[in-house]
């Protein structure tokens, strides 16, 4: 088995574990904030978000509802259908351990859960993860850290 697989499978089997999102969890923070409605539907399509309701600990580059938005509705549609193309665009977005701004302002990439590597790039105050702008940082999670972005990322597929 490849890492990557290994990886996912890990992933995917830390989401089946326990019923239900402690709230103060990655999960359980994305399911209470309305600008992360589509990502919560995202997660739950692809089984993963009693995963970010796991031990961790995890980064998550968490795109908003706008950030979704940018990508075309029937793309959208036919990757919420396809739960394997699906799980690999959101485990880019999950880096493992706690990656607080601090560290990925040193960063030049991150090595995500996906197996790929997103380009870290900063540009004065501004960070960007790809071609996402990080909006928001260092969000405290009971099992990891969100940062917000502003745009989806999209893994080579």
């Amino acid at each position: 088995m490849t890492t990557r697989t290994l990886l996912t499978t890990a992933l995917l089997a830390a989401f089946t574990l326990g019923s239900a999102l402690a709230e103060d969890s990655i999960a359980g923070i994305v399911s209470k904030d309305p600008q992360f409605s589509t990502l919560l539907a995202a997660l739950k399509a692809a089984g993963l978000d009693k995963t970010l309701a796991g031990k961790g600990p995890f980064t998550v580059f968490a795109p908003t509802n706008a950030a979704f938005a940018k990508i075309p509705k029937a793309t959208l549609t036919a990757l919420l259908k396809n739960k394997a193309q699906l799980t690999k665009v959101l485990t880019y977005h999950v880096v493992a351990g706690n990656v607080m701004a601090a560290d990925v302002m040193k960063m030049t990439s991150a090595k995500t859960l996906e197996g790929g590597s997103a380009m870290v790039k900063v540009m004065g105050k501004n960070v960007m993860i790809d071609k996402a702008k990080v909006t928001k940082t260092d969000i405290k999670a009971s099992n990891g850290i969100i940062h917000v972005i502003d745009t989806v990322l999209m893994p080579k597929m």
